[in-house]
C-alpha cells in the first residue's frame, strides 16, 4: 500500500489542538510538508515543534481567523506564490454553538457558513491550480455524523454540516478527471475540546453532572467508548495518500458504530 506523501504539501486548518493537530502530525509522519492554519500564533508556533520531519520537509504556519475569509484567502494566495504549493486540504474548523435550530439568529447560520462553507470553498479554488497540473488533488473535510442523522440540540451546526455535505459531494464529481478526490470525515464522540463544552453546556442545560453526561454519551456507542483524535486522524491521512486514489464522494464516519445509518 503506498502511502507515502514524501514531496507533497498538506495545509491542515484548525490544527493547534485535537483532530486538526492529529491530522497534522499523521499527515507528517507520512512525508508531507505541512502548513498549518489556526488563529492563534502563539497555538500553531507550539504545535510546529511538535511536527515530526526530516530535512526534506518544510513546516510552516499561517495565523488567521476563518471569520474573515478575505484575510485567508490573502494569505494562503500569497503563501503559495512564496514556493509553497499543496495538494492536499484538510477543511476542519471548531463547530457552531449548540441550541434548537428555533432559536437561532441570522447571525448564527451567518458565521457558521462563513467559517466552514465559504473559508472551504475559498481555500480549495486557490488550491485547485496546483492540483490540477499535478494531476493529484486531495481535499478531505472533517465534519460530523449529523450529516446522516441529525443531532437534537446542534441546529446551526446541522445545518452548516449539511451543506458541507453537499458541496463537497458536487465537487467532488467536477473534479475527478483531473485526479482530484474529496471525501467528507465524520466524527463520532471524540475526546476534543469540543466535544468537552457540549458537556458542559448539557450539564447546565439539564442540571446534570458532566459524568452522568458523559456515560449517557457513552451508553449510544456500541465499542463502549469515546474515540481518539488520531483515531480520525488516522483516516485522514489514508485519504491523503496515493493509495486513496480511488475513493472519492464519500461520508465516512468514525464513530464507534454510534451512527445509526448506512
Amino acid at each position: 500500500m503506498n502511502l507515502d506523501l514524501k514531496g507533497k504539501r498538506a495545509i491542515v486548518c484548525g490544527s493547534t489542538q485535537g483532530i486538526g493537530k492529529a491530522a497534522a502530525i499523521e499527515i507528517a509522519k507520512l512525508g508531507a510538508s505541512v502548513t498549518l492554519i489556526a488563529r492563534s500564533e502563539d497555538k500553531l508556533l507550539k504545535v510546529l515543534e511538535e511536527l515530526p520531519g526530516s530535512a526534506d520537509q518544510t513546516h510552516q504556519i499561517l495565523s488567521v481567523d476563518f471569520q474573515n475569509p478575505e484575510m485567508l484567502k490573502d494569505k494562503v494566495n500569497q503563501h503559495i506564490n512564496d514556493g509553497n504549493p499543496a495538494t492536499i486540504l484538510v477543511n476542519n474548523t471548531g463547530g457552531p454553538p449548540g441550541g434548537p435550530i428555533i432559536d437561532a439568529t441570522y447571525e448564527e447560520f451567518e458565521r457558521a457558513f462563513r467559517a466552514h462553507l465559504h473559508c472551504s470553498h475559498l481555500l480549495v479554488q486557490a488550491l485547485l491550480p496546483t492540483m490540477k497540473s499535478s494531476s493529484y488533488g486531495r481535499i478531505i473535510n472533517v465534519i460530523s455524523t449529523s450529516v446522516k442523522i441529525p443531532i437534537p440540540g446542534l441546529g446551526v451546526s446541522n445545518t452548516t454540516r449539511g451543506a458541507m455535505a453537499s458541496w463537497s459531494k458536487t465537487l467532488s464529481m467536477e473534479l475527478a478527471p483531473f485526479g482530484i478526490t474529496v471525501n467528507n470525515v465524520l466524527p463520532g464522540f471524540t475526546k476534543t475540546g469540543r466535544l468537552d463544552s457540549l458537556i458542559q453546556s448539557r450539564a447546565q442545560a439539564t442540571g446534570k453532572g458532566i459524568e452522568e453526561i458523559e456515560k449517557a454519551m457513552i451508553s449510544t456507542i456500541p465499542a463502549g467508548r469515546l474515540g481518539e483524535t488520531n483515531e480520525i486522524a488516522a483516516l485522514i491521512a489514508f485519504l491523503a495518500s496515493p493509495s486513496a486514489g480511488y475513493i472519492s464522494g464519500t461520508n465516512i464516519p468514525v464513530d464507534g458504530a454510534r451512527t445509526g445509518a448506512l
